[in-house]
């Protein structure tokens, strides 16, 4: 993990306060909300875990070393802290997009394509991590450290999506590195996407959809 990244978190176990950009949206029509896709190119059905009382839609087109999964885990806990909501009163959407699209990806291709070294990424050894840092917690780890990683999130009620545009990229590396056609590389590259995560046609849409079905809008890094 690198120094800043273990600065944040020490920085959660001081403070209490979030700061992030966001908007309001006015609460979008009936229709916007009830709509169902006209095939199952594209799996929409997390429009119907978005539930919760207090919605929101984090945003993160940057890698920021996971800043809009903290930002999303951080929302939802305050919420709790101040209100006293349950979790399941927050519904959190997380969108992976642009240049944090390898975030999705599981550790063998982190390991694979040395995506530790193109993103300038390092392990708790000072070097250039094999793994997707915010995949699951590290071991032994406590507290924000234990609670901040994709696959807790979503084991509590997140959700994350992932823009397919910037997939494209990732599905490139396969190509090259196995020399196959495109419908293989496809297919090679969706058997590394942590599980749970769900594409979307792009990063965008899910964004905007997530904001028709009520969620508030977070700029999340």
């Amino acid at each position: 993990m690198s120094n800043s990244r273990r600065d944040f978190l020490s920085w959660l176990g001081l403070s209490s306060v979030l700061s992030a950009a966001t908007s309001v949206i006015s609460p979008s029509s009936a229709e916007a909300q009830t709509a169902k896709p006209v095939d199952d190119k594209w799996d929409m059905s997390w429009t119907d875990k978005v539930a919760g009382k207090y919605k929101a839609t984090f945003d993160s087109p940057d890698v920021s070393e996971g800043a809009g999964l903290f930002r999303a885990c951080i929302w939802r806990n305050q919420h709790k802290d101040v209100y006293g909501t349950v979790r399941t009163d927050a519904s959190a959407v997380l969108v992976l997009r642009h240049e944090a699209i390898e975030l999705i990806m599981n550790d063998e291709y982190w390991a694979r394509f040395n995506v530790g070294k193109s993103l300038k990424l390092k392990d708790d050894k000072n070097k250039w991590t094999k793994t997707n840092p915010i995949r699951v917690a590290p071991p032994g780890a406590t507290g924000p450290a234990a609670e901040y990683n994709l696959s807790t999130f979503m084991e509590t009620g997140g959700i994350v999506l992932a823009c397919n545009m910037a997939f494209s990229s990732v599905v490139a590396n396969y190509q090259k590195a196995d020399k196959s056609t495109r419908p293989d590389a496809v297919k090679a590259a969706k058997a590394h996407i942590i599980p749970g995560i769900i594409l979307q046609p792009s990063g965008i849409f899910a964004v905007l959809r997530a904001q028709e079905i009520g969620c508030n809008y977070v700029v999340a890094s």
